[in-house]
């Protein structure tokens, strides 16, 4: 039937161009809502746009909501009517076959509905335009959804056909992409009957996975969360995320439906409220009511505003293409039917296709225009389910690619805005809970977990399995055990369990750790609880929890008593620092010196006297013993210094000496693996451990590998020694190292080197809920009093054993400790002499002043050198009370030749300056009574006074 445009008369140069519409008009309440939509699409378009000299002419037909009445319908048109375009059909089903259709007339197909997303490949089908997003547009803002909420495992419901399947394999390859694990695909017949229904939504109770994501149409999503609010699966826990298959259609659901969904997620296409928007609505409404009076409370929906939109670009497209050239003029041969024999093509078709894809105007729903055929994608629009209807919590969109509470231009910056936060708005979550949904728990109708336990016969303080004849069941106890259980008690919900040991029906161990690791993965298991370590090999078929142990592997060795030598006293030192002390010694009494020998008759006298009484002073502080008085402030200011080093170093090397004498010093026999093995040495290692693997990587011949399986008989081999089918060493975990020292408390030590191990772990399925919820909670108990209490009940039993520290040979004192102390006395040393240097030369400058030509250096510093080593007459100490200098001679008359300076050099009568009566004897402690006639014309020349001996200076 066609129906004419209202405006299609009102120019008399207008063109009519047949349109083809395919929708269920008779039996579909939403067909006659589309349909309505479309007819006043053209009504307002043509009103203003009186210019236009096209008219489109809409020839509806009925789909049937079937797929071969679709397929009729469509070829009718291409056929009889040779309509240009054709709007429609509703969903993806029928379009299949409509769509190869309009390729083979060239007339563009042009769907508001249809959202199969293999339906969009612009190469494979040019003449196909979807004017609405395709389903696999939304994927992003459900995963962004998952992700925000650390949810770790989803599962999708959909309807078995190609709406649903289509969007299924871009769902799941995105939930990977964010490491969410999709254990269960629930597919559900669109003809399912309530029963069905049922036993599949109990099976869903029965997984651990409380995320469900729903993708049907909404009189089958009705059916579905009816039946799910009826059998308790919309109560708090479960999490419900529909997508926009059935969330575009919210407010048109029945206040029945809606109750059912309370707390439902929904992800639907967002429509932006403009007045243009409001506007259409009260004229629609007014419209649809007058043309149907039999529907009552018709409610428009986002397909009706796409309907719209997608007339207008056709009508705007129709306008654009080659005005007048709208006929059929080949024709194709079909051999599949006989009403397939004879399809024109549309000579206009890929003008159309042109005019198109050029198409862009702001619409109802937004901005419109097709790029690659395909309608460009909309934001997408979070809402929860609450009360009378929905509640808007957030957005999400393309670009940013993140969920937003409010929507923000592509422009805004929205940094604060993260894909692993949630930014929503407060939503309710089913059973009326604020909490956010952990996403998996254990059903209460499931079945206990089976905990798998090691059957051990040694090293039972970490699992030990005992069979209870009365009761027929075993008992399980050990550390490990307590730690996982305080682990599940700390979880923040109950979870129900039993322990099977890994065994015979003869009560024999079942085989290896790897074994029982492995068990878990054939699902044997639902986890393993013991002294498992966490290796990379196990690690490829199951996961771990974070370890609650130590980690490492380390060497057992027996452990011997020091003998005491009669050098014990060297020990409390090591070589470096007596070294380092006896220079500092040396070097003290030599600076002491040099501030000293001039003006205190302590430090003077012979050579040998000066050297000895030097030395005898600085190693006498060692003591506090020294009798030489110090009267420099230099001097005293490095004594104090050094007075503090020592006093240090004596109470060290005192409490270090004592520990040597008085404290038992144990020592490790061995402490080199690679001595074990040059010698040909036996090792053991637990039964069943992974160590013998490392040992046989460090080179150890598999022939020298013994096993033992408890501490008992670790200890009975190391009593053999190596020589009788012993061994010399054993290598283990240190968890179990510390249990073996502590049961033989001073006789073994645990030496390096220690390889690197993980720790214990315990065991669950590949991306386990459970196993990342039990990691946290290892967390809290590891940080708590009570893994303190457990460690204590285990590790600390034997309180006779003493602490394994004294077991340990006390460490001498090295030179680490104290260079502290040495760079203090260095510093202070050499600042005490640069600072006397200074002095020295700055009152003795004229001795080095070149004031003479013939005088030459060498003389100059000899006569220094001279000046240094003797007395200083001026010195505070060598004066009496009358404030003179004493001396032993009246000295020379030719002193009075002599500038006044700090100190005269006349006063200097230890020296000879000028031979005769000057020159002191050996009576005065000088160590050079006597000077040669030469210095005394050198010392004369430098000083520039008149030779008093003419005779001598001639000497050569």
């Amino acid at each position: 039937m066609a129906q004419p445009n209202n405006n299609t008369n009102t120019h008399t140069n207008t063109t009519p161009v047949n349109v083809g519409v395919i929708l269920d008009v008779n039996n579909d309440e939403f067909g006659k809502i589309w349909l309505s939509c479309i007819n006043m699409a053209l009504s307002d378009f043509y009103t203003n746009s009186h210019d236009y000299r096209t008219r489109l002419l809409l020839n509806v037909r009925d789909s049937k909501t079937d797929v071969v009445a679709a397929a009729a319908a469509a070829l009718d048109l291409i056929k009889n009517v040779q309509v240009q375009a054709i709007i429609g059909p509703e969903n993806s089903m029928q379009n299949n076959f409509v769509i190869d259709l309009g390729n083979k007339s060239q007339v563009p197909i042009l769907s508001f509905s249809a959202t199969n997303p293999s339906l969009t490949s612009s190469i494979k089908t040019p003449y196909f335009f979807r004017g609405i997003t395709n389903d696999s547009s939304q994927v992003g803002a459900i995963t962004a959804l998952i992700q925000a909420f650390g949810w770790r495992e989803a599962v999708p419901i959909y309807v078995d056909n190609e709406f649903g399947q289509g969007m299924i394999p871009y769902l799941t390859d995105s939930l990977q992409a964010i490491d969410t694990r999709v254990p269960y695909r629930s597919v559900i017949s669109p003809m399912a009957s309530d029963d069905q229904i049922v036993e599949e939504l109990y099976k869903l109770m029965t997984m651990q996975t409380r995320v469900f994501i729903v993708h049907m149409s909404p009189s089958l999503g009705s059916r579905i969360f009816a039946k799910a609010k009826h059998i308790g699966m919309m109560e708090e826990g479960f999490v419900w995320i529909v997508t926009d298959g059935l969330a575009d259609f919210f407010d048109t659901l029945e206040q029945s439906v809606i109750d059912s969904m309370q707390g439902v997620l929904g992800v639907r296409r967002y429509v932006p409220r403009t007045k243009k928007l409001e506007n259409f609505q009260v004229r629609w409404k007014r419209k649809f009511q007058q043309e149907n009076p039999d529907i009552v409370d018709a409610k428009l929906n986002i397909f009706g505003l796409l309907a719209y939109d997608v007339t207008v670009a056709l009508a705007i497209a129709v306008e654009k293409s080659d005005v007048g050239n709208f006929r059929f003029d080949k024709q194709i041969s079909n051999n599949v039917s006989i009403e397939l024999e004879a399809i024109g093509v549309s000579e206009n078709g890929p003008n159309l296709v042109k005019a198109l894809s050029s198409t862009r105007f702001r619409g109802l729903t937004g901005g419109y225009s097709f790029v690659d055929g395909q309608l460009q994608s909309l934001a997408f629009q979070i809402v929860n389910v609450n009360g009378y209807g929905t509640r808007e919590i957030g957005f999400w969109t393309p670009e940013k690619k993140v969920l937003m509470k409010k929507l923000m231009n592509s422009s805004t910056s929205n940094n604060n805005n993260s894909a692993s936060k949630p930014n929503l708005r407060p939503i309710i979550w089913p059973g009326d809970s604020t909490s956010v949904p952990k996403g998996w728990e254990i059903p209460t109708n499931h079945k206990k977990l089976h905990i798998g336990v090691p059957k051990k016969t040694g090293f039972t303080d970490f699992v030990k399995v005992e069979f209870d004849s009365t009761t027929n069941k075993s008992t399980v106890t050990g550390y490990c055990i307590d730690v996982f259980e305080a682990v599940m008690k700390a979880l923040p919900y109950a979870v129900t369990y039993e322990y099977i040991p890994f065994e015979f029906p003869n009560g024999m161990s079942a085989g290896t750790y790897d074994d029982l690791v492995y068990q878990v993965n054939l699902g044997n298991f639902d986890a393993v609880v013991g002294d498992i370590t966490i290796l990379a090999n196990r690690s490829r078929n199951v996961d771990f929890t974070l370890p609650y142990t130590e980690s490492g592997v380390s060497m057992i060795v027996p452990i011997k008593d020091k003998k005491k030598n009669a050098w014990v006293f060297l020990k409390p030192l090591t070589w470096d620092l007596w070294m380092t002390s006896a220079c500092f010694f040396a070097f003290i009494g030599f600076v002491v010196w040099v501030l000293e020998h001039r003006i205190n008759e302590d430090f003077r006298g012979p050579i040998e006297h000066q050297v000895g009484t030097s030395f005898w002073f600085s190693f006498s502080t060692m003591v506090f013993s020294q009798r030489e008085r110090v009267i420099s402030n230099l001097g005293r200011f490095v004594v104090i210094v050094w007075y503090f080093v020592v006093l240090i170093l004596t109470q060290s090397y005192t409490a270090s000496l004592t520990s040597h004498l008085t404290v038992q010093q144990l020592k490790p026999t061995i402490t080199d693996v690679h001595e074990l093995i040059n010698r040909g040495e036996n090792v053991g290692y637990q039964k069943g451990s992974f160590v013998s693997g490392i040992l046989t990587k460090l080179g150890f011949n598999e022939n020298k590998l013994i096993e033992y399986n408890s501490p008992e008989e670790c200890n009975d081999l190391f009593k053999k020694g190596s020589a009788k089918d012993g061994i010399a060493a054993a290598f283990d975990e240190v968890p179990s190292i510390r249990l073996f020292i502590g049961q033989y408390c001073s006789k073994y030590t645990m030496t390096e080197p220690t390889f690197k191990t993980a720790g214990f772990g315990f065991v669950f399925p590949l991306n386990s809920p459970l196993g990342r919820d039990v990691s946290r909670a290892i967390l809290n108990v590891t940080e708590s009093e009570k893994m303190k209490e457990i460690e204590d009940v285990y590790f600390k039993k034997h309180a006779s054993c003493p602490e394994s520290s004294t077991l340990v040979s006390s460490n001498s004192l090295g030179l680490n400790s104290f260079w502290g102390l040495f760079l203090i006395a260095g510093i202070a040393a050499i600042l005490a002499l640069i600072i006397f240097t200074a002095i020295f030369i700055y009152e003795h400058w004229n001795v080095l002043k070149k004031s003479d030509p013939r005088t030459s250096i060498w003389t100059r510093i000899q006569v220094l050198s001279r000046i240094f080593i003797s007395r200083d007459p001026s010195a505070h100490a060598f004066k009496d009370k009358s404030g003179i200098g004493v001396t032993d001679h009246e000295p020379s008359p030719i002193t009075h030749h002599y500038p006044a300076s700090p100190s005269s050099y006349s006063q200097h009568t230890d020296f000879a300056l000028y031979g005769g009566p000057g020159t002191p004897s050996m009576e005065n402690n000088d160590p050079n009574p006597n000077l040669n006639d030469q210095a005394t014309q050198q010392i004369a020349q430098v000083i520039q006074i008149p030779d008093p001996n003419p005779e001598i200076s001639k000497i050569p």
